[in-house]
């Protein structure tokens, strides 16, 4: 079993900058990636940024050049730190684990971020 706590969600004006932090416990060994996806009211959960186990990162299109994902493993924790907020990034962020020899993922309960003027 894993544990996802995020933090660092709130209210920003847009082009301001925020950090959330998900920290993992549990079968922290086992995790493969830790990543970061997001849900806007009426619309799909989607990937914002991801990192895989040595460090390969993939982001979304749409906040590539924004934010960035980092990681440590020792601690196992993940972070996305976001710049040049915009409106449209507004939603409840949920950081996510995916676990070695598992069918499913694990994920945070979410953390809401709101860019409004």
């Amino acid at each position: 079993q894993v544990q996802l706590v995020e933090s660092g969600g709130g209210l920003v004006q847009p082009g301001g900058s925020l950090r959330l932090s998900c920290a993992a416990s549990g079968s922290i060994s086992r995790i493969y990636s830790m990543g970061w996806y997001r849900q806007a009211p009426g619309k799909q959960r989607e990937l914002v940024a991801a990192r895989v186990s040595g460090g390969t990162t993939n982001y979304s299109d749409s906040v590539r050049g924004r934010f960035t994902i980092s990681g440590d493993s020792a601690k196992n924790t993940v972070s996305l730190q976001m710049s040049s907020l915009k409106p449209e990034d507004t939603a409840v962020y949920y950081c996510n684990a995916v676990v070695w020899l598992s069918s499913q993922p694990y994920w945070g309960q979410g953390t809401q971020v709101t860019v409004s003027s």
